[in-house]
């Protein structure tokens, strides 16, 4: 009696025959979902057992008929953007996207304003600067 639960668990897999286009979508899937215990793997490079689950997971979707779409849009409502390696552009996730933008125009900024305080500043070398800053001083004192 327990067999025929199993074969009912499984007809749905049995009834779509796995073809080497199935598989191919399933490698790709597995890439493009991120690890959420590893977080710097892809769950096809994970051996964790939550990548295990969701590896299978995607295999059974795929199996069921599900398109990449949708196995992309479940696990985002399940896992959140983060599970995806290429998050959607969207306002949660602007810094993401433009943070390593940002951080380049800032430098470029910062180069360009340290390079041009330098060609403003005088050609003085700062001991003779601090030199004359003295004489000067000491010539205030002897006039008062």
């Amino acid at each position: 009696m327990r067999w025929m639960g199993l074969v009912v668990l499984l007809l749905p897999l049995l009834a779509h025959a796995w073809s080497e286009r199935d598989e191919n979508r399933w490698r790709a899937l597995n890439e493009e979902l991120r690890c959420l215990v590893c977080q710097n793997q892809s769950i096809a490079e994970s051996a964790a057992p939550l990548a295990e689950d969701l590896r299978a997971q995607t295999r059974q979707m795929i199996a069921s008929g599900k398109t990449d779409n949708e196995i992309r849009q479940y696990m985002t409502a399940r896992y959140g953007d983060f599970v995806l390696y290429r998050p959607p552009f969207k306002p949660t996730t602007w810094l993401l996207w433009l943070g390593p933008v940002l951080m380049l125009l800032l430098g470029f900024g910062l180069v360009w304003r340290v390079r041009r305080g330098e060609a403003v500043s005088p050609a003085v070398p700062a001991q003779q600067q601090t030199h004359a800053d003295v004489e000067r001083l000491l010539k205030d004192i002897d006039d008062d």
